[in-house]
C-alpha cells in the first residue's frame, strides 16, 4: 500500500488550491499572516464509544482550511460535499476566537457559536488552533445481504491434493512437470512466486502437496492436504458504505460479514465531488486510492478475524463497485467520467492481484472486478442485475438502486434498458438541515397522528435519543406530511390557519427558524429552542422533491422507450442499503416509484454484494456478467431535449 503524499512545500500558495464556493465571512477576516512557515493544528478526535479520544498535532501551510488540514493528515471529519461549504456536516469546535460565516449562522445556534462550533471547511488556519472533532460514524446501518439466486458451484478457485513419486536417477522430471502431470483435469501455468517455493514445499511435504489454482494460474503449492480451505472475499465497494463477505467457496457458505464507511468520505459524499477533488488537487487521486485500499484492507482483516482464519488462506476477491469507485481503487484518473461525454478507461477491468488493491491476503490472490455498462451504470449494477436475474425473468421488472446517483434498469422480459439519474445527496442525509447517515440516533421511520394528542411516532436507530434524520426517515416524514395535508402537492407547507383546520393537534409543530418554515419532529425537552430540535425544513422538502423527480423522470422515460404504462410493471426492486429500509407505501405516496400495490415492491437489499458472491462461486456467472454488457441498452438522459420538462412535471407530490 502506498503512503500518503507529502504536504505542499514552503513555496505553497493558498490561492492556487482554494476551494470553490467558500465565502469570506464579511467583517470577520482573520488577522493577516505573512504566509511563511507553518501553523500548528492540535486535533482531538472523539471516539464515540468507550474508547478515549485520540489527539494529534499537524503542521500545515497558513491559509489552508481546517477540513483540508485534517484530510491531508488522515483525520476524518464528516462531510458529504467534500469540503465545499454546502453540506454543513463538517462540524468542529475551535478553542479561542474564530471568524463566523453566514453558513455557520445557518448551521449553529447562538450558544453553539459562542462555544466555538464552526464548519471546518470555512475556517482558515492562519494561526495555531486547537480543534475538537466529533466522532465520525464509521459503521452506518447497511444492508449486508440481498436478493440472490441459487448457482451451480463452479468456482475459479480450485485445489487439488496430489501424492507424487519422489525424483530418482531414473526419473529426473522437473518439480513443476511432476506436479502438473499429476493434475490431470486442469492445465494451469505457474509464475515465479510458485517456482521459488516449489522445491522447498515438495520436500517439506514429502511430495504430498495441495496445488492452489485460480482460473488458469497455479498461485500456490502447500504441504499436505489443505483442500478443505478454499476462501474468498466478496466486496460491495459502495460510495458511502463498503461491505465484505468471507466465503467458503467449497460450499458457498458465508463465514463472516462486515461493513464500514468508505474512508474516501472526507473527499465528498458522491462520485462527482470525488472526481472534482482529483481535478482540483493532483495529489487527491493517490490519497483516494490509499483511502479505498485502507477500507478494503480493514474489512478483510475484520472478516478473517471474525471467522478465525489466516488471511493468507484467502486466494481470491471479487469487487462490485460503480465506475468511479473502481477507477479510484485502481488508481485510474476518473476525470473523463465527470465531464461530457463521460467516457470510461475500460468497461472490463483486467484481473489484478488483490495486493494491487492494498489487500494483505495471499501474496498471489487474484481480484475480479465487475464490468460496467457506462460511466454511471457501473459494475455494482451489473452485479445487481446478475443477482436478481434481470435477464432471466419474463416479467416486466423495474430495478432501482437509490442513492446519490440513482441507477435504473427496466426489463419487459425481452429487452433491458438502463439509465442513471442524478438524485443528489438527500438520501444520504446530505444538504438536509438535520440530515445524517443511518447510524445510532437517526430517525428512520416517522408516523403522524393528526387526531387526539397529535402524536409523532418515531423509530430511531439504536433506540437512542433522536439526533437527526436519515434518508428513509426523510421520505417517511414528507410522505406523512403529505398524507395529513400539512404539505400541499407543490411541496409547500400549508398556511398556519389551514394547518389548524386540517391537523389541529400537529399545527403547533409547524413553525419557523429565522424566515424558513419547519416542522418539528422531536424536541429534546419541552421548552427547547426550535433551532436545537430535530426538524424538517422547507428546504429539505425541496431537496427531496428534486431527488425524487430525477428518479421518477428516469423510470418514466424508460417505460416510454418500451411502450409501457406504469401499471404494466409487475415488480419493483429497491436495491441498496437505502432501498432496504425505505417504506414502499411512502415511496409510492411521494411518487418515488410507480403507483402500484405495495406487494409488487420488493426491498432487494445488497444485491451488488450478492452478485459479487456469485462471481466467486461460479465462473459461469462471470460469463453472465459479461453477457449483460451486450444485452442491456444504455439510455442517456442528459441529452434528452424533453428531460427538463419531464423533470418539472415530476416535482409535485
Amino acid at each position: 500500500m502506498s503512503t500518503p503524499p507529502e504536504l505542499p512545500g514552503e513555496d505553497f500558495f493558498i490561492d492556487e488550491v482554494r476551494r470553490e464556493g467558500l465565502l469570506e465571512p464579511p467583517g470577520t477576516e482573520a488577522a493577516p499572516h505573512d504566509l511563511t512557515g507553518r501553523v500548528e493544528l492540535s486535533f482531538t478526535v472523539e471516539s464515540g464509544g468507550d474508547a478515549p479520544p485520540t489527539s494529534r498535532s499537524v503542521r500545515v501551510p497558513p491559509g489552508v482550511t481546517v477540513f483540508d488540514s485534517a484530510s491531508w493528515n488522515g483525520i476524518a471529519i464528516d462531510s458529504t460535499c467534500g469540503g465545499h461549504g454546502t453540506c454543513h456536516k463538517c462540524r468542529v469546535r475551535i478553542e479561542g476566537p474564530s471568524p463566523i460565516s453566514r453558513h455557520d449562522v445557518r448551521t449553529f445556534s447562538r450558544d453553539q457559536l459562542d462555544q466555538g462550533w464552526r464548519l471546518a471547511c470555512l475556517v482558515q488556519a492562519t494561526r495555531d488552533l486547537t480543534v475538537d472533532v466529533p466522532p465520525l460514524t464509521t459503521r452506518p446501518k447497511a444492508a449486508t445481504v440481498g436478493v440472490g439466486r441459487q448457482v451451480i458451484l463452479r468456482p475459479a478457485l480450485q485445489k487439488r491434493y496430489v501424492e507424487l513419486d519422489e525424483p530418482s536417477l531414473a526419473d529426473q522430471r522437473t518439480d513443476l512437470d511432476r506436479l502438473l502431470e499429476a493434475i490431470d483435469d486442469l492445465a494451469p501455468t505457474a509464475d515465479l512466486h510458485v517456482l521459488r517455493r516449489l522445491p522447498g514445499v515438495l520436500r517439506e511435504g514429502d511430495f504430498k502437496v495441495t496445488a492452489v489454482i485460480v482460473d488458469e494460474t497455479l498461485v500456490e503449492v502447500e504441504p499436505g492436504d489443505t483442500t478443505g480451505e478454499r476462501l474468498a472475499i466478496a466486496f460491495d465497494l459502495g460510495t458511502t458504505t463498503v461491505v465484505a463477505t468471507l466465503l467458503d467457496v467449497t460450499t458457498g457458505t458465508p463465514l463472516a460479514v462486515a461493513s464500514m464507511l468508505n474512508r474516501q468520505q472526507p473527499f465528498g459524499g458522491d462520485v462527482i465531488t470525488r472526481i472534482s477533488a482529483t481535478m482540483l488537487d493532483p495529489r487527491a487521486l493517490e490519497r483516494l486510492q490509499v483511502a479505498a485500499a485502507q477500507t478494503l484492507s480493514d474489512l478483510a482483516a475484520q472478516v478473517c478475524a471474525e471467522a478465525g482464519v489466516d488471511p493468507c488462506r484467502v486466494y481470491e476477491v471479487a469487487v462490485a463497485g460503480n465506475a468511479t469507485m473502481t477507477a479510484l481503487a485502481l488508481g485510474i484518473d476518473p476525470e473523463p467520467l465527470g465531464i461530457a461525454p463521460f467516457v470510461m478507461s475500460t468497461s472490463q477491468p483486467p484481473s489484478v492481484l488483490a495486493a494491487d488493491l492494498g489487500l494483505d491476503l495471499h501474496p498471489r490472490a487474484r481480484a475480479y472486478l465487475f464490468p460496467a455498462l457506462g460511466a454511471y451504470v457501473g459494475g455494482d449494477i451489473v452485479a445487481g442485475m446478475l443477482a436478481t436475474g434481470m435477464d432471466r425473468d419474463k416479467r416486466t421488472r423495474l430495478f432501482i438502486d437509490v442513492g446519490t446517483n440513482c441507477e435504473i434498469v427496466l426489463s419487459d422480459g425481452e429487452r433491458i434498458l438502463a439509465t442513471a439519474a442524478p438524485a443528489g445527496p438527500a438520501f444520504e442525509g446530505g444538504a438536509i438541515r438535520c440530515g445524517m447517515r443511518a447510524a445510532d440516533g437517526a430517525i428512520e421511520v416517522v408516523k403522524l397522528d393528526p387526531t387526539g394528542e397529535g402524536t409523532v411516532g418515531l423509530s430511531v436507530i439504536g433506540d437512542t435519543e433522536p439526533r437527526g434524520l436519515c434518508g428513509s426517515g426523510l421520505v417517511d416524514a414528507v410522505s406523512e406530511l403529505v398524507r395529513v395535508g400539512l404539505l400541499d402537492a407543490s411541496g409547500r407547507f400549508v398556511p398556519e390557519e389551514t394547518a389548524a383546520e386540517l391537523a389541529p393537534a400537529l399545527a403547533d409543530r409547524l413553525t419557523k427558524i429565522g424566515e424558513e418554515r419547519v416542522f418539528v419532529l422531536h424536541r429534546p425537552y419541552p421548552d427547547c429552542k426550535t433551532d436545537e430540535c430535530v426538524v424538517l425544513s422547507q428546504r429539505d422538502v425541496r431537496e427531496l422533491q428534486f431527488a425524487k423527480a430525477a428518479i421518477s423522470t428516469g423510470w418514466s422515460l424508460l417505460l416510454e422507450e418500451l411502450g409501457l404504462e406504469h401499471l404494466d410493471v409487475q415488480q419493483v426492486l429497491l436495491a441498496g442499503s437505502f432501498g432496504s429500509y425505505l417504506s414502499p407505501a411512502s415511496a409510492v405516496r411521494i411518487g418515488l416509484v410507480p403507483k402500484l400495490p405495495v406487494l409488487r415492491i420488493v426491498s432487494a437489499g445488497n444485491v451488488a454484494g450478492e452478485g459479487a458472491k456469485m462471481a466467486l462461486l461460479s465462473v459461469r456467472e462471470r460469463a453472465g456478467a459479461r453477457t449483460l454488457l451486450e444485452e442491456v441498452t444504455y439510455v442517456e438522459l442528459s441529452d434528452r431535449t424533453d428531460f427538463n420538462d419531464r423533470f418539472v412535471e415530476q416535482l409535485s407530490f
